[in-house]
């Protein structure tokens, strides 16, 4: 070998070492970054003696594909849980202190007491504190629901803004990719960065995607509508101003194409946006209509009754009064518009004698004509809180059961689909966390063994920095020799 040979090998050697410790001092450096991707150099022989780098990015697929569904189930999964937890409080409050359920069994022992001595008029009048409450909570309940479907409507008009921001900035990370790819330069840095924006943009929605030539990607949701295919495919929503009972809110679409809300407490929702669209549009308006329901029911138990005449709204009345609400008929917005009958509330000028002897409705409707001492119609009317009767199944719950029984139902039902949700949420968050950091192992940084990578290069070096000394002293040595 000669030593213009040798000393250009040399060289060479240096330089490759250089830029080799350049990659590895990278991964040092960003050793803490989750959405960077380790970098390998990779020397290759490119002529006899002659060596060059290559940098390489450690990518692994298959796992960053598992990452980006587990990332969607959870997040989708979340938001469900979550607005479970704030339904719950905002409509029964803590520990169900504010619940229908427990103004009914208020209501309950309220009536018993009056029947033990029906003379007592300070009894009547708790009675009707005791409904007013009844009504409070189905009043406030039903806001609660509707201000909360306002609020998850507003949720999901910034998640699809944000999401099509992330959609913009991925066109731009993606054409960053293409013209790299196609000029065959080191596109590391442009591929971490649309990974990263993937991550961001499953958060939101479920994504599949595939590579073209050049590295140009194409993303699909998980029902294949195309969301991102050189340029971003359009996500609209149009926001309600407001909600109401039976109010059906406006669809997210995709391309012109709709997205389905998440059904059942293991959501099958997949991103926040279809767990979102499952509270506004399932759980709180099951819950609305398991209020509407209860509502009904109370005005049923407590109607007024006369021989060859219509049963009348008696305690409880409503916007239809003095008809009753048909049975087993869902009245949508009847928890809202529930109140006490005037007729009975001294605030309003009323006798609570009417719940004892009946007449709310007129002299027809008097079942009393004994004195103050008749307790059977009051007796009838806390046993009608544990009658059974007919509910719409469209509520979500039994078709048939006390009123007092179908309050507190609803309120299992909603423990029931919270603990579904906990449950799963926990499970999910689990697999989100195996999977970033089984890709983290796969891809990521260790800065123990990027550290002796560095020692190794370290040798290298000195190597060739030897032999370049080498044939330097040679070359001394031939010149004065000639010389």
């Amino acid at each position: 070998m000669s030593l213009s040979t040798a000393l250009s090998i040399a060289q060479s050697a240096l330089m490759n070492t250089a830029r080799q410790t350049s990659v590895v001092s990278r991964n040092v450096a960003d050793a803490s970054n989750p959405d960077y991707t380790r970098r390998i150099a990779v020397v290759t022989s490119t002529a006899p003696g002659a060596r060059s780098v290559d940098i390489q990015r450690v990518a692994n697929d298959l796992l960053f594909r598992q990452n980006l569904s587990a990332l969607s189930a959870y997040s989708g999964q979340n938001a469900l849980y979550s607005g479970l937890d704030q339904l719950d409080v905002s409509v029964n409050g803590v520990d169900n202190a504010s619940s229908p359920s427990t103004a009914i069994g208020n209501l309950q022992q309220a009536l018993q007491l009056y029947a033990t001595s029906p003379s007592n008029q300070n009894l009547g009048s708790s009675v009707i504190d005791a409904a007013k409450q009844v009504v409070r909570s189905l009043n406030e309940g039903s806001r609660a629901i509707q201000d909360f479907r306002t609020q998850t409507d507003g949720q999901i008009a910034t998640a699809v803004d944000d999401l099509n921001s992330l959609l913009s900035q991925f066109q731009d990370a993606n054409q960053a990719v293409i013209s790299g790819t196609r000029s065959g330069t080191d596109v590391s840095d442009a591929l971490d960065q649309r990974d990263a924006l993937l991550k961001k943009i499953s958060d939101y929605i479920p994504v599949s995607t595939f590579t073209r030539g050049d590295n140009d990607m194409v993303i699909t949701t998980g029902d294949g509508t195309t969301l991102f295919e050189t340029i971003p495919r359009t996500v609209s929503f149009a926001p309600s101003s407001g909600y109401s009972a039976g109010t059906t809110g406006n669809a997210l679409y995709i391309d012109n194409v709709p997205i389905s809300a998440g059904t059942g407490g293991n959501t099958s929702a997949s991103g926040k946006l279809a767990g979102l669209l499952q509270l506004r549009d399932g759980v709180a308006s099951t819950m609305q209509s398991q209020l509407d329901e209860t509502a009904r029911g109370l005005i049923t138990a407590f109607a007024e009754t006369a021989p060859s005449m219509p049963n009348a709204a008696g305690l409880f009345t409503w916007s239809g009064a003095p008809a009753v609400p048909a049975a087993g008929t869902l009245v949508n917005g009847l928890a809202s518009t529930i109140s006490v009958n005037a007729a009975m509330d001294p605030s309003a000028g009323g006798n609570p004698a009417l719940l004892r002897d009946g007449g709310a409705n007129g002299a027809a409707y008097v079942v009393n004509t004994g004195g103050a001492s008749y307790s059977s119609l009051l007796v009838a009317y806390g046993d009608r809180l544990d009658q059974p009767m007919t509910f719409d199944p469209a509520a979500g719950i039994s078709a048939t059961s006390s009123v007092a029984d179908y309050a507190a139902n609803s309120i299992g039902w909603l423990q029931s689909v919270r603990q579904q949700a906990s449950t799963a949420a926990d499970a999910k968050q689990a697999l989100a966390s195996r999977s970033a950091e089984a890709l983290s192992n796969a891809t990521g940084v260790n800065v123990d063994q990027e550290m002796s990578l560095l020692l190794d290069l370290e040798h290298t070096y000195q190597a060739s920095a030897r032999m370049m000394k080498t044939v330097d002293d040679m070359l001394a040595a031939l010149l004065s020799a000639v010389g």
